[in-house]
């Protein structure tokens, strides 16, 4: 079976592999980089969302991906799809989580924009959203600059009942930003 690679200025995204867990772990178990979540993942969460990618390889060809940079293959984090329902609506709802000593760069923007054009392209989603708790303002940040708009709030059960947003994009808004 093909694995899916992309690649971007500075990254190389790809599936993830069962050899992914030790670097997996320390992105999703490492308090600074998953403050905006319920909780740092112990390693049976790690290893249940390591198991779910590579399920919705196969059963949607579509999921979460490894982020690693192209210049010495260091994994510095994780961005792609998941499909859930938010606010009782299924949603092809762009994730991106970049480990902590990797913040300010850029990376979570330019793996976000290839996961969207991927989104838009081979997979051809009518409609992406992003949702984020309330002051994760990075993340916000990456949303408006990929030019999605913040069309809804609500208190999220899966993350502590925080008060969260949704960013959406749709595919004819996506065709008409190009370039950036």
């Amino acid at each position: 079976m093909l694995m899916l690679t992309m690649t971007t200025e500075r990254l190389l995204i790809r599936e993830y592999k069962e050899s992914d867990f030790d670097e997996l772990k320390a992105l999703l178990s490492d308090p600074e980089t998953m403050r905006f979540w319920p909780q740092p993942f112990d390693d049976d969460q790690v290893h249940s969302w390591l198991e779910r990618c590579i399920r919705n390889y196969r059963d949607l060809g579509y999921g979460r991906w490894a982020v690693f940079l192209k210049a010495n293959r260091k994994f510095v984090g994780d961005c792609g799809f998941l499909r859930y329902k938010i606010m009782d609506r299924f949603e092809n709802d762009l994730g991106y989580i970049i480990h902590h000593p990797y913040w300010y760069q850029g990376y979570g923007y330019e793996a976000a924009k290839a996961c969207l054009e991927y989104g838009f392209g081979p997979l051809q989603f009518d409609s992406i959203c992003a949702n984020m708790a309330h002051d994760h303002l990075a993340s916000q940040k990456v949303a408006e600059k990929l030019g999605m708009k913040r069309e809804a709030q609500f208190t999220n059960p899966r993350n502590r009942n925080l008060l969260t947003y949704v960013y959406r994009i749709g595919r004819n808004e996506a065709s008409g930003k190009e370039g950036n």
